[in-house]
């Protein structure tokens, strides 16, 4: 079963881009495949390409992917549990040729990592857990940030805190891929989206235009009426 079919997208080297969709629509499928972890779920990608400038990420394998700037933050976090919290950012580390520069970055963006350092991760809230997942990918370096529903069961607070982050991630000189079902959070800190709809893109563009268009398309509303667009319909 093809989970994706005719899917072409394009991310600046300067922009946020949300995908967004219904459940199944195969949001999480695009960003293993960019990330090269599609065989870890036993997917394949049997056509297309997928290019970093030049570069045929699709003929790598994870590892090499990650040195080429390209790191993920899997779905539900993906931390090691058992491990304290400087521990993990090591892990996320381990390919960097500055590690210390890296960990300042995170501890800037995230500082209850700095103070958390030695304790175990598994005892961190799911909201802190995010952060420590996010922060554990900043640790590589990363040109391009891969996001799959990183607002995922966390309270409305944290969600807008994990928004900020984004816009501040991006601020410094990395691109995003952000693949959410809050389309509003998504919305909010992105430039361009992308619409996927079982496996194809139904809507991409300017953030506004999408916006507009999910509205419409969706909720028989103008995206000028009042009214918040807070999950994914479906």
């Amino acid at each position: 079963m093809n989970a994706l079919h005719g899917v072409d997208l394009d991310v600046p080297d300067d922009g946020v881009l949300a995908v967004l969709g219904a459940n199944g629509a195969g949001k999480s499928t695009l960003l293993r495949a960019v990330s090269g972890t599609l065989g870890l779920h036993r997917g394949i990608v049997t056509g297309g390409t997928i290019h970093q400038g030049e570069l045929r990420l699709d003929r790598l394998g994870p590892a090499q992917i990650v040195r080429h700037g390209v790191v993920g933050v899997p779905e539900g976090r993906q931390i090691f549990t058992r491990m304290t919290v400087a521990e993990n950012l090591r892990a996320g580390g381990i390919a960097s040729t500055d590690r210390a520069a890296a960990r300042d970055r995170v501890h800037a963006l995230f500082p209850l990592l700095a103070e958390r350092a030695s304790q175990r991760a598994g005892l961190l809230s799911g909201g802190e857990q995010q952060m420590l997942a996010i922060g554990r990918a900043l640790m590589a370096g990363p040109k391009l940030l891969l996001l799959d529903e990183p607002s995922l069961g966390l309270a409305p607070l944290m969600v807008e805190r994990i928004g900020e982050t984004i816009r501040e991630i991006h601020a410094q000189g990395t691109a995003v891929v952000l693949v959410e079902q809050n389309a509003a959070m998504a919305l909010e800190v992105a430039d361009h989206a992308v619409v996927l709809s079982v496996g194809s893109v139904a809507m991409s563009g300017p953030v506004a235009e999408v916006a507009a268009g999910v509205h419409q398309h969706y909720l028989g509303t103008a995206a000028t009426e009042r009214r918040t667009l807070a999950r994914w319909p479906g």
